[in-house]
């Protein structure tokens, strides 16, 4: 598929192909390192976290609240 095919794909069937292209990457975790910058935000979220700042949601949810956004 090409990129223009995938440009007029409707949102909630790039978002799949989002999904699964994540899921995919994710499946191996020693394929790519994470850039240094991404462990310094995951320990500002952590921190964040921690003095109830912020707000947890469901991933069921969170998708759901993402995906209305594109609707």
């Amino acid at each position: 598929m090409s990129i223009v095919e995938l440009r007029r794909l409707p949102s909630e069937e790039k978002l799949k192909i989002i999904e699964a292209l994540w899921s995919d990457l994710a499946s191996d975790d020693e394929a790519f390192a994470s850039p240094a910058w991404h462990e310094d935000e995951l320990r500002k979220t952590e921190t964040e976290f921690a003095a109830g700042r912020i707000e947890v949601l469901d991933w069921d949810e969170a998708k759901k609240e993402l995906r209305k956004q594109f609707e």
